[in-house]
């Protein structure tokens, strides 16, 4: 299951998996996706080893963003990926 997290102004829409491996090792997968005229940047990262799995489109510097925008909130999507996503009424 994917769920919404937030969307930043330049049109990347940010998701995140539910809880993977939660008998082991949880992790959560975020993926960072933005239209652009021929198809999609994309790029994922593994929480919480903070681990790039994927990069397409992305630059050095919109990484570094991403990273300490994770850092920022991974308390969060963990908190949100065990309760079924944001809640929003």
């Amino acid at each position: 299951m994917v769920y919404e997290y937030i969307n930043f102004p330049d049109g990347t829409e940010v998701v995140h998996t539910q809880i993977l491996n939660e008998d082991k090792n949880p992790t959560v997968e975020v993926h960072f996706e933005r239209p652009t005229p021929n198809g999609f940047d994309s790029a994922r990262c593994e929480l919480p080893s903070y681990k790039w799995l994927f990069n397409e489109g992305y630059s050095e510097e919109e990484l570094s963003f991403f990273n300490e925008f994770l850092h920022h909130n991974a308390h969060l999507i963990f908190r949100y990926a065990a309760t079924g996503g944001l809640q929003i009424a």
